[in-house]
């Protein structure tokens, strides 16, 4: 893949976006100290930066939904909109998050003119006729009829996007567009971007996944604890040099990615987890895999792989058509999500937003949701012991929150994932499961929730790892690859990217122990 770029010839156009000397308070808090960001016309910008850096509150600042308490935003050269003038921002800018803001009940041509109907008679078709002639002005196939709800991740960013720059907005920001995407997607995502560049549009590109700043943006913002870090061309930033921005420490060792093996599994100890032929029609093929005390082993693949699939099977989510699963030599009842947790299997989900926290509530509330039988007598929920078992929790876990009553929605997005591992860990399992549990969170906090997942291995339990994502299977002492839903190769601790990706792709290197062997 190569950057985006935007020629153009005579006199440059003013930047998409021009900030600066921006000033944040919330209360006490200062989330942005005099910053500033350039996008220029037909660019894609990378900002980047830990979780609490600030980079939340300046998409809040630069979309209208605060305003600053000093600074100035231009679009175009021209200065912001009026603080509640929506119709304005609309035209000026649109932000398409990692939680889809698609309405999932209605139509794909309801939500691109949602807001737009007016106030008599509807014409349906119509309205299917404009949204189809609006997709089809920016290259996006999908159904004006379709369920919203119905559509992948992919499609519903690109009803998004086209949305936006229906209102005339021609600075979109991305707020982490890649999380739930396999790498095709990812592919066809950013050639959508870099066509939209070549018509004049602006990205502001926010990703933890570094590589792809690499691959898409042609600048990178560095942004640290409120701060203004670094801005400059992303030729001319190596990986070490970004990271060490990003964290304010050099890029040591464990910069480059985890190598596990020093705590491998005792190779002829009984499995803690067994899957003996387990199978699920049209998804994925008999599979064998056995993890010991002391291991973790990683499932490897793209979203077809089949790889998140088996871990759902795993912890009784879905119901194999075929085989069986055990723990400690037990057969775990297929598709019971009960018994998988009485047996001694824990789940970090996919989705913290959707399937790991109920956002609602407190902290101490949804660490302890596993547990709530052992927080009081005859089925009750003793507040005390709630809080004396969540505070242990957030210690152990080096939860960044105020205490345990802090509504789990304020936390970020680290300090979340961690919520949702230690509701995993209060039963004590046996057996970890998780699927991709670093998703959208930053290289700091990345390092942090791996090592919980490393230290159940250390304390003499297993792990299992579900994820495309090279920096996850690097805490692995084996690695199974997935395509497909077959197992195409495995690799023990000391496997190159070259080899794995390879494998995850369907075409197995040589690195890794065929599945056919």
């Amino acid at each position: 893949m190569t950057n985006g770029t935007n020629d153009t010839k005579g006199t440059a156009p003013p930047p998409a976006v021009h900030a600066e000397g921006i000033v944040k308070r919330f209360g006490p808090t200062l989330a942005l100290d005099r910053v500033g960001i350039t996008v220029e016309a037909g660019d894609s910008h990378a900002l980047v930066g830990r979780n609490g850096a600030g980079k939340s509150t300046l998409v809040s600042v630069l979309t209208g939904l605060h305003v600053p308490d000093a600074g100035q935003v231009s679009f175009q050269g021209a200065p912001a909109p009026a603080a509640g003038d929506t119709a304005a921002w609309q035209s000026k800018v649109a932000c398409v998050y990692q939680k889809s803001m698609v309405v999932p009940d209605l139509t794909v041509a309801e939500n691109l003119f949602l807001g737009r109907l007016g106030s008599g008679r509807i014409r349906w078709s119509a309205l299917r006729e404009r949204a189809r002639d609006l997709l089809a002005e920016y290259g996006v196939d999908v159904d004006p009829a379709a369920r919203a709800g119905d559509l992948t991740v992919e499609q519903g960013q690109f009803v998004e996007i086209a949305r936006a720059l229906s209102f005339g907005a021609r600075f979109i920001i991305l707020d982490e567009p890649t999380a739930q995407l396999d790498a095709a997607g990812i592919e066809r995502l950013f050639g959508k971007l870099r066509e939209l560049q070549r018509q004049g549009v602006a990205f502001l590109f926010i990703s933890h996944h570094l590589q792809e700043v690499y691959d898409l943006c042609s600048t990178v913002t560095v942004y640290r604890d409120a701060r203004h870090v670094l801005t400059a061309p992303v030729a001319d930033l190596g990986k070490a040099e970004l990271v060490a921005a990003m964290t304010g420490e050099d890029a040591g060792p464990q910069a480059a990615g985890w190598h596990a093996g020093a705590a491998a599994g005792t190779g002829d100890a009984e499995p803690v987890l067994h899957a003996e032929g387990l199978a699920l029609d049209g998804v994925y093929d008999p599979i064998d895999f056995a993890v010991r005390p002391g291991e973790v082993v990683g499932l490897a693949g793209a979203t077809a792989s089949g790889n998140t699939a088996l871990g759902e099977t795993l912890v009784g989510l879905r119901k194999a058509t075929a085989g069986r699963t055990l723990v400690g030599g037990r057969a775990v009842r297929p598709g019971s999500v009960p018994h998988a947790l009485n047996a001694g299997i824990g789940y970090v989900p996919e989705d913290r937003h959707r399937q790991g926290l109920v956002l609602g509530r407190s902290v101490a509330e949804n660490a302890t949701l596993s547990v709530t039988d052992q927080l009081g007598p005859y089925g009750t929920v003793l507040p005390s012991r709630t809080r004396t078992f969540a505070e242990r929790m957030i210690a152990s876990l080096d939860i960044k929150t105020s205490g345990p009553a802090q509504p789990v929605s304020d936390l970020s997005g680290g300090n979340q994932q961690k919520v949702v591992i230690a509701r995993a860990l209060a039963r004590e399992p046996r057996v970890l499961v998780a699927i991709r549990p670093t998703a959208g969170v930053d290289v700091k906090s990345k390092d942090s929730l791996l090592s919980v997942v490393r230290g159940v291995a250390e304390r003499g339990d297993a792990a299992v790892i579900v994820s495309d994502e090279l920096d996850d299977l690097r805490v692995c002492d084996r690695v199974i690859a997935l395509f497909h839903g077959r197992v195409i190769a495995e690799f023990g601790s000391g496997w190159s990217d070259r080899d794995l990706v390879s494998a995850m792709e369907g075409l197995p290197s040589g690195g890794g122990k065929g599945a056919e062997e």
